[in-house]
């Protein structure tokens, strides 16, 4: 997928950031370990040294070949000499490099295979973090947590269906807890069931924010407002569209309120062709909802209803409305 340059930019600005305290943190180190090794200093410069008499001896001529090998076993040699005298004082043979975050390329985002240079994992994945933070500006991210997710709000009497809320809700913050602390990008999508104010949008966002502490990327969205980009692009003509890439894309798709929009064959479609585009590609989605199955099979067709059943752990959510509770307390 394409990303716009400003998230190019802010991509490269952060592997260059990682780059430069790899090597502020060696430069510090290097000194820590001359100062205290002597020899370490002088076993390098002597490494050194012998790189440039090699190339002097190519330019000079004569027994090259000869001239090449012994500084070549002389360069070894020194090498061995100050990877014994560093691990014997206790650091890493290689405690003298920058210890860059992505060892393949070095904190550059590329790297060279077979004569061609290739787009490093790293930098594909901070380009991923850089959109999703730059979509989820306006998001309320941050304003939920498992830690201020209020349990005690919760009935703690069974009603006339036998279920106790505050139990059964205790079981669903466990499991959404289990889920954001072992979520990969394979985990199973997530359906919450539940009338208005029961704690989905809560539960949801707390699980992304475990998630993006994790280094996962994360785009929130509620229906309302991805049908509205829909439509935004439409009229724009657009052909690139970085939310709806993303959508389809990011490693956790979280889409609030379905069932909020304003439903007509134009947000179906494209409500079931984003759903639909994910769960084919085993693409973890957190779907959460005011409808039931049946008002979400008659919405959004058996099709997508059936595959929900199959492919999403369902979550129902039980009790009273905690948003009216919770002013109630204040």
């Amino acid at each position: 997928m394409g990303y716009s340059i400003r998230i190019q930019k802010k991509a490269a600005d952060k592997l260059a950031q990682r780059r430069l305290a790899a090597k502020r943190d060696s430069d510090f180190r290097r000194a820590e370990i001359f100062a205290k090794l002597p020899r370490a200093a002088e076993l390098e410069k002597g490494i050194a040294a012998s790189g440039i008499r090699a190339a002097r001896a190519v330019v000079s001529g004569g027994n090259v070949n000869a001239e090449l090998e012994k500084l070549k076993r002389e360069n070894l040699a020194m090498q061995d000499d100050l990877n014994q005298l560093l691990v014997s004082n206790g650091y890493t043979s290689d405690a003298l490099e920058p210890d860059y975050t992505c060892k393949r390329c070095s904190d550059t985002g590329y790297y060279d295979e077979n004569g061609r240079t290739l787009i490093c994992t790293c930098l594909k994945q901070t380009l991923t973090e850089c959109a999703c933070e730059e979509l989820n500006r306006h998001a309320p991210l941050r304003l939920s947590t498992f830690d201020s997710f209020k349990l005690d709000l919760y009935p703690d009497e069974t009603d006339v269906n036998g279920i106790n809320p505050r139990q059964h809700m205790e079981r669903v913050v466990r499991y959404c807890k289990g889920y954001a602390n072992n979520f990969t990008t394979e985990s199973k999508s997530l359906l919450m069931c539940g009338a208005t104010g029961l704690g989905k949008t809560h539960l949801s966002l707390a699980i992304a924010n475990e998630v993006i502490r994790r280094g996962y990327g994360v785009i929130y969205v509620s229906a309302p407002a991805i049908i509205a980009h829909y439509e935004s692009q439409m009229r724009q003509r657009s052909e690139t569209d970085e939310l709806l890439d993303m959508a389809t894309d990011c490693d956790l798709l979280i889409i609030d309120d379905l069932g909020t929009e304003f439903i007509s064959q134009f947000s179906v479609s494209h409500i079931y062709n984003l759903i639909n585009s994910r769960l084919l590609t085993r693409k973890p989605v957190i779907i959460n909802t005011n409808f039931t199955m049946r008002e979400l099979e008659k919405t959004y067709s058996n099709r997508l209803v059936s595959r929900l059943n199959g492919e999403a752990e369902k979550l129902n959510f039980f009790g009273r409305d905690i948003r009216i509770l919770k002013k109630r307390s204040n």
